[in-house]
This record gives structure tokens, sequence and C-alpha cells, in this order.
């Protein structure tokens, strides 16, 4: 792997107590382009603009894919990872059904750690610091003909960030728009996935929501995924969540809630739940809390939903599962408590 140092850094530039989600970056990026039949030599180079011609291939037929994930220091300084083979895993899954080469893994963890040791400033301790990961990879031939490109590239960037959102959400439950339909590319991290969410979650912020609640494409009766999370539902004491299809995101968070709640003597159920559940249960107020759970919220709390011009508010509790189980798996990755289930990942 070749190595280029930036020749100066920004770190002094930032002001890490007013970031914007995902918009500043760090002083290097890991780059490896795919050609020939093979991925080529991996690079870690000074972050810098990418030059690309107007007829490369993703710009035409969307073959991209990504991960989100994070990287923690602990309070001796120590960087650690959270589960990052399930990233990676994800991705060359999400790639594999996009007909996109799967990246090796050695390439993708010693890339990782390069460039993880040498933009390790940029992790500042405390909880709600963290330093954002993107890995993601695009079709990069200069081609439009409509067929898998010859040529892609994979990029890892990383940006310093704090909590992704503030406070709790009010969301609508979809009545006519879908996320994902069977046979489809809902479970992968596409691009296009995230796009096609964006005019209908626009229609629900002009009407005072932040989020959408995704129903399923062929009856809009069961509920999927909140925005870009994962979605649970706590009936009495039983928490709820759909399972994974190839419409749902097989969520590394949500995995880890599923496991720390039942080790916590919580029952869980996964199965297919109903819109006309989750409502009756408001209205007999057994209904007692909603959240989502993904990488970049690690929880969220909603605190109201709409279905149908109703809109339906959550209890306000002293000591919410919700903030239990947040505070469970953000000890294990800031390196607080002890790990019994071996996510915590050191970067050495």
């Amino acid at each position: 792997m070749k190595i280029e140092k930036a020749s100066a850094s920004n770190l002094e530039n930032v002001d890490f107590e007013n970031l914007t989600f995902g918009s500043v970056f760090t002083d290097h990026m890991f780059v490896c382009k795919y050609k020939d039949g093979k991925w080529q030599t991996p690079e870690v180079l000074p972050y810098k603009s990418l030059s690309f011609e107007p007829s490369m291939s993703v710009l035409h037929y969307g073959q991209a894919v990504f991960e989100g994930m994070k990287a923690y220091k602990d309070d001796h300084g120590k960087v650690w990872l959270f589960r990052p083979d399930q990233n990676f895993k994800r991705i060359n899954r999400s790639a594999e059904r996009l007909q996109i080469p799967t990246f090796p893994e050695n390439f993708f963890f010693k890339g990782l750690r390069s460039l993880l040791d040498l933009d390790k400033e940029w992790i500042k301790p405390g909880i709600g610091n963290s330093l954002y990961v993107r890995p993601f990879v695009f079709s990069s031939q200069a081609c439009v003909q409509a067929s898998p490109s010859l040529e892609y590239t994979f990029i890892i960037i990383c940006c310093p960030v704090k909590a992704y959102y503030g406070g709790e959400v009010n969301v609508l439950i979809a009545e006519e728009f879908s996320r994902a339909a069977d046979g489809g590319i809902g479970y992968t991290k596409a691009a296009g996935n995230y796009a096609a969410q964006f005019y209908p979650t626009a229609l629900a912020q002009k009407k005072g929501y932040q989020q959408i609640v995704w129903t399923d494409a062929k009856s809009h009766e069961f509920l999927e995924e909140a925005g870009t999370m994962n979605i649970f539902f706590r009936i009495d004491n039983k928490l709820l969540t759909a399972p994974t299809n190839d419409r749902i995101l097989d969520g590394v968070t949500r995995k880890s809630v599923i496991q720390i709640a039942r080790d916590s003597g919580i029952e869980v159920e996964v199965r297919p739940i109903r819109i006309d559940e989750i409502v009756d249960a408001s209205r007999n107020n057994s209904l007692k809390e909603m959240f989502g759970s993904g990488t970049a919220v690690v929880i969220n709390p909603i605190k109201s939903y709409g279905y149908k011009g109703v809109n339906y508010k959550l209890p306000k509790l002293e000591d919410p599962v919700a903030k239990q189980l947040k505070d469970k798996i953000m000890s294990i990755q800031y390196n607080i408590s002890e790990d019994p289930y071996g996510w915590r990942v050191a970067v050495d």
C-alpha cells in the first residue's frame, strides 16, 4: 500500500464545538481502483477533489454503494471501532447486488487502520464525539453503455462529528410512497435508495414531521423503517421490530440493540408489525416508546407519529428503555464498560 502524507493539516482550522454533520473532512483518504479485472495497489492520499469524465458510468446508471461506521477515542487516547466486520460484510453484500466487484478484506482493514492512524488527532474523546467513517465504491469507467462498468473506485473518507439528530423527532407513517419493494435493493446501502427518500421526506417536513416511517410497498399495512433508521416499538414491556428482508437494511446498531435488550431481560419480538397494532396500542396506552436505531444516531427517541391525519403522542418516561440501551451501547463503544460480545475493536 502506498501512503502519501498531507503537507499540512487542516485540523487547527476546525471548530469542533460547532460541527455540521458530514461537512468537514480529515486530512487523508483511502483510494483503490479496479481495472483490468482486479483491484490495483491501494493508496492513502491527502484528501482532495476527484477528476472524472462526464461519461463516468455512475452518473448515468447509479452503480454505487456505501457504508457508515464510526471510530471512537477513550479517555486514555486509544482509538476503537465498533463491529467493523459487519460493515465490511455488508458493503460487499451491497456491491454484489449491484454487480460491483467485492473488495478484498485485507485491503479494507489495512487501509482503514492506516487512515485512522494518520488522522487519529481528528478523533476527540468524550461521549458524543466520534469520527464518522464513510467507505464507498462507484463505477468509474467513462462509458454510457447500459451495462456493468469495467472500472470502479473504492474510497474511504472520514469526518469528525457530534450527535446526528438533536432531541426527539416526530415521524409520519407513509401511506402512499415506498422506500423499497420485494426483490429490489432495499437491503443494500445503494446510493439510489437514499435519493428516492428525499422527496417524500420533504413533503412530510412541510407537515411538521422530521422523518417518514416507511411501510411495505404492497399494502402499506406493515411498518418497516424510520427514515434512514431501523425502528423499534415498546408495547408494555415487550420490544418489537420488523424482521430484515430484501426491503429492510440489516442494521449493525439494530442487531446490537436486540442482543443487549435480550441480555438485559427485555422480551424482544422480531416479526411483521401492523400499523393498526401500533395505533391500537396508542389508544389503550400500552405503547410506551418508539425509537430509531442507526450508526449516526445510535438510538433516537420518537415523541409522536402521524397517521391518516391524526398525530399520536408518546408518553414521557423517567427512565426509557431507549436511553438504557443507548447508554449500554455507547459505553462499549467508548471503552467505558466491559465488552462481553467482542464488538469493540482496537485500532493499533
